[in-house]
């Protein structure tokens, strides 16, 4: 029985996706030891280092299908790492003796985190699909809605009048910048691990980095300058790029639930039948996508935090907090996807509605437009004193319920410097947007680009 939610019959697609719960499994992880085994065998028969016919015996059995994982849980029980547990079966394997060439002058470690960066390039492989199809949904977003007015909202209080396609280009922004991001994470990350016991190769003597080259080439991954068994930046930074991305997709979704209140009513997520629905209400469409990322992204948060602890290891081969990785690693690799999907369900499917936004703008009666009439007045006689008048007035207005319109044109001295026809043109929220489309129309672009 599952004990996690990530590998709950339940709910493992709602806190997983199984593309990405497969990088993680079990016969996955042993099949990315096996993969830097094969390689290990081949380029040592082709540097002479291990029989020809050893190495082809050897690659012959790097199958997971061949491992009896009922076996391999009592020797990692026993020995406290698998990969020990993978070399013995897979000596036990071959015929001959060849099995005996196997694993030869490398470590446990050098085998498992190369594996584990070939299950990062796998995962990342996900990511990087899920993040273009959420910029693909927010740049029609910010098209459609390029110049769709808006209400925006500055501690949770009407501000000044944006447009929604700009909200959604802030967004889009964001996640451009991530794109940006995991193209440049690859070079640093996507780097194997070969150094032997200490990371010094001494056990291959001066043949050790021609070893280390060739196998780095067969699985397609970096070589490293010097050995990284305890520098675990790499894995940390990778956890730290999904923290961040997540991050962007928890702020998406709280403005997603504000905005989808039943009293603002201006977005909501894609409705088909019985999703969001309440045991006892039957009006309800809640959130549902929103409401899951904004309980995963704290999690997430959480585990990036415990691999920066996993950063302090002692000397050359660490004492408990590699082990801190193969707990969390998965789970954070597991909760973005997740997030991830869910993003990508609720923006390529959101139902905007302008109607209520504009609904919303008017809902001062024309003080979300203040700043305008401020602006306006403020080269007539002076900024500090418009701000004060029109806050003087705004203060009435909401006092009283009497119209900001019908306060300022009663003013004399703002009938001194404004007409009425021009209080009307400046309280029309659609006449103070800025430059929401120029921007909207930059962030489109630098996608192009």
């Amino acid at each position: 029985m599952a004990a996690t939610l990530i590998d709950s019959v339940v709910f493992s697609e709602m806190f997983s996706t199984n593309a990405m719960s497969e990088i993680f499994s079990d016969r996955q992880r042993i099949q990315y030891y096996l993969d830097v085994e094969a390689a290990l065998a081949r380029v040592q028969a082709q540097l002479s280092i291990i029989p020809q016919e050893a190495a082809e015996e050897i690659c012959r059995h790097c199958h997971a299908v061949e491992i009896d994982f009922a076996r391999l849980k009592s020797q990692t029980e026993l020995i406290g790492y698998p990969v020990l547990g993978v070399v013995q079966q897979l000596v036990a394997l071959c015929s001959g003796g060849a099995g005996q060439w196997c694993h030869w002058g490398t470590t446990t470690q050098d085998i498992t985190d190369t594996a584990t960066v070939l299950q990062i390039r796998a995962a990342l492989g996900l990511v990087e699909t899920e993040v273009d199809a959420i910029v693909d949904a927010l740049a029609n977003l910010a098209k459609d809605y390029r110049d769709t007015p808006m209400v925006a909202r500055s501690n949770l209080q009407q501000a000044v009048p944006i447009t929604f396609g700009y909200k959604a280009a802030v967004w889009l922004a964001g996640f451009h910048r991530h794109q940006q991001r995991l193209q440049e994470i690859k070079k640093r990350v996507l780097v194997g691990e070969f150094g032997g016991a200490a990371g010094n190769l001494a056990s291959l003597g001066d043949r050790g980095l021609a070893v280390q080259s060739g196998i780095m080439e067969a699985l397609k991954l970096g070589t490293p300058i010097i050995a990284w068994h305890t520098m675990r930046d790499r894995i940390t930074e990778v956890a730290c790029l999904l923290g961040l991305i997540t991050g962007t997709l928890g702020k998406i979704a709280l403005d997603i639930k504000l905005m989808a209140q039943t009293e603002v009513g201006e977005v909501t997520e894609p409705f088909t039948a019985g999703r969001g629905a309440s045991s006892t209400m039957p009006q309800k469409h809640n959130p549902v996508s929103s409401v899951y990322i904004s309980g995963m992204v704290p999690i997430i948060r959480q585990q990036v935090a415990a691999l920066l602890n996993a950063m302090e290891e002692d000397h050359e081969r660490a004492t408990g907090t590699w082990e801190i990785e193969w707990v969390v690693l998965p789970e954070i690799f597991c909760l973005s996807a997740a997030a991830l999907a869910q993003a990508r369900f609720a923006l390529s499917g959101l139902n905007v509605h302008p109607e209520n936004m504009l609904r919303n703008l008017k809902l001062t009666g024309g003080l979300v437009s203040s700043e305008a009439v401020m602006m306006a007045l403020g080269p007539k006689i002076g900024r500090e004193k418009a701000h004060d008048l029109v806050y003087r007035i705004c203060s009435e207005a909401i006092e009283t319920g009497r119209p900001f319109a019908e306060l300022l044109k009663e003013n004399t001295e703002v009938a001194s410097k404004i007409s009425d026809d021009e209080v009307d043109k400046l309280l029309d929220p659609k006449n103070y947007l800025g430059l929401c489309g120029e921007m909207v129309d930059r962030t489109l672009a630098k996608q192009e680009r």
